[in-house]
C-alpha cells in the first residue's frame, strides 16, 4: 500500500467506524435505562457526544471545517430518517439540532486541542 492509500485510510477508517456504530446504535428498538427525566437527558447528552466525535474525526480527515460540519448533519438527518423505520424508534428533527450542536462542540473543541498542543510543542531546531 502505498504511503498516500496508508494515510487516507488511517484518517478515513475511524470516521468509517465510527459512522457504523451510530447506524448500528440506531438500528436498537430501545436504548431507554428506566432512569425516567434522566434518560431523556442521558440520550441527548449521547446524541451531542456522537456527533461531536464524528465531526472531530471528519475535520481530522478532511482538514476543513465546514465540509466537516455539513457531512456531519447530513449523517445525522440521514440517521434519525434511519431511526423513522425502526420499530420503538422515531426520527426528531429535535435531535437533528441536538446532533449538529454536538458537531459544532466537536469542531471547537478539535480547534482549542490543536491550540494547546501546537503552543506546547517545542520550537525545531534548525
Amino acid at each position: 500500500m502505498s504511503t498516500r492509500a496508508s494515510r487516507a485510510f488511517s484518517l478515513w477508517l475511524p470516521v468509517v467506524l465510527w459512522a457504523a456504530l451510530i447506524f448500528a446504535l440506531s438500528s436498537v428498538p430501545s436504548l431507554s435505562s428506566g432512569l425516567g427525566f434522566w434518560d431523556l437527558i442521558l440520550r441527548k447528552l449521547a446524541h451531542a457526544g456522537e456527533y461531536a466525535l464524528l465531526s472531530a474525526l471528519l475535520l481530522r480527515a478532511l482538514a476543513r471545517p465546514w465540509p466537516a460540519l455539513a457531512i456531519a448533519v447530513v449523517y445525522a438527518a440521514s440517521d434519525e430518517l434511519h431511526q423513522h423505520f425502526v420499530r420503538g424508534r422515531v426520527g426528531s428533527p429535535w435531535d437533528i439540532a441536538i446532533d449538529a450542536a454536538g458537531a459544532v462542540i466537536g469542531l471547537i473543541v478539535f480547534f482549542y486541542r490543536r491550540q494547546i498542543t501546537t503552543k506546547l510543542r517545542p520550537a525545531k531546531a534548525d
